[in-house]
């Protein structure tokens, strides 16, 4: 019991003396009723941290909003169990059929290919990519996609690079059943990785981890590797974001692309979510069931724009000119632009990070007590 008493004494002298700070006659002074705005009038920090609570514009980039219900009416409802059956039951099968037909195909023709024609054969290349091309357009047919795409058709030009804003990995199938991209992509595992390795390679993509601070380094290198290659014949694809968002908002872009010197083209995508909504949550959900939702639906509706190619102007910095293009790929497509750094949904804030906000909080409530 003694050392429990002597606990106690000891936490009582680490706690902050109020009258310290405020006169006796304010603190018997109490008011009889405490709104909240007397709180927020405290400092400008708990304002900034009720008006995020109010709208936290970061957590909605990754949330996918379901729609509204539409068959709660008596009359709706029936329709809808057929609706249910017709797309389980009939075009769920048809699609996987047409998907597995498509895949023999492909990994057949790709095999042989890979296989029996010489490194250097010039053939070998634009066959892969036509492959490729092919399995991505079954991919599409696969869920009934309706794409529209606006725009002249990318080609390969020295010194340019693709831009566009990121949903999903669909995004990168839609683009590439036009155009054989060499994409920058994260590494995933399992049937995506062992696809990623084996024949994204043949189109010059390129993988890596996020975490990694060496992979970045390697990026970077073969970055400037293919705009400035003469014999690269793929156009490359970047994701600025560098992570999948709810297609309602566009997140900080990167600046790795807009500060190699080259032509910037800008893609923006926008799905309709008038029968599925094209988001992939990569923390709830596998690529496996993503693509599984996509084919039970009646169809992935999406429309692409290839937007005027641009350059750095005089003067401007990376960073001013990566915020440009992402207002025209926002503008363009009607998405919100906010300034958040997608990487914050993989990584916790850094400690320095914390302690500056801590150290402006405190400052903050000492001034604002001095000043009573």
């Amino acid at each position: 019991m003694a050392g429990l008493a002597t606990s106690s004494a000891e936490m009582d002298l680490d706690r902050p003396n109020i009258e310290e700070y405020l006169t006796v006659e304010s603190i018997q002074e109490l008011p009889e009723k405490l709104n909240l705005r007397d709180l927020l009038d405290i400092s400008p920090t708990l304002r900034e941290a009720a008006g995020a609570i109010v709208d936290d514009s970061f957590t909605r980039c990754f949330k996918s909003n379901p729609s509204e219900p539409w068959n709660w009416n008596v009359y709706l409802f029936p329709l809808w169990c057929l609706g249910v059956v017709f797309r389980y039951g009939i075009l769920f099968p048809f699609r996987v059929i047409i998907l597995a037909a498509g895949c023999i195909v492909f990994f057949a023709a790709f095999s042989l290919v890979h296989f029996l024609l010489g490194e250097h054969n010039k053939w070998k290349r634009e066959i892969e990519r036509k492959l490729v091309v092919m399995i991505c357009s079954v991919f599409v047919a696969s869920w009934t996609a309706v794409i529209k795409y606006h725009g002249p058709r990318p080609s390969m030009r020295p010194q340019q690079v693709f831009v566009a804003n990121h949903t999903s990995m669909i995004d990168f199938i839609i683009l590439e059943q036009m155009t054989a991209f060499a994409v920058i992509m994260q590494k995933h595992p399992g049937w995506v990785g062992f696809i990623q390795e084996n024949i994204g390679e043949t189109l010059g993509c390129i993988w890596f981890n996020r975490t990694e601070a060496k992979d970045r380094e390697i990026v970077a290198r073969k970055l400037r590797e293919h705009i400035q290659g003469v014999d690269n014949n793929n156009p490359l694809l970047i994701f600025p974001e560098g992570t999948c968002v709810n297609n309602h908002y566009t997140v900080m872009f990167k600046k790795g692309a807009f500060e190699l010197g080259c032509a910037v083209c800008p893609v923006a995508i926008k799905y309709n979510k008038i029968f599925v909504d094209a988001f992939w949550n990569s923390k709830k959900q596998s690529f496996t069931m993503h693509l599984v939702q996509l084919m039970t639906s009646w169809a992935v509706v999406c429309d692409v724009w290839y937007l005027e190619p641009q350059y750095i102007r005089p003067g401007e910095t990376p960073i001013e000119f990566a915020e440009r293009v992402q207002d025209m790929i926002s503008v363009r497509a009607g998405l919100k632009k906010v300034p958040w750094d997608g990487y914050l949904k993989y990584f916790r804030p850094s400690p320095k990070l914390i302690e500056r906000k801590q150290r402006i909080f405190a400052e903050s409530v000492l001034q604002r007590l001095e000043e009573k």
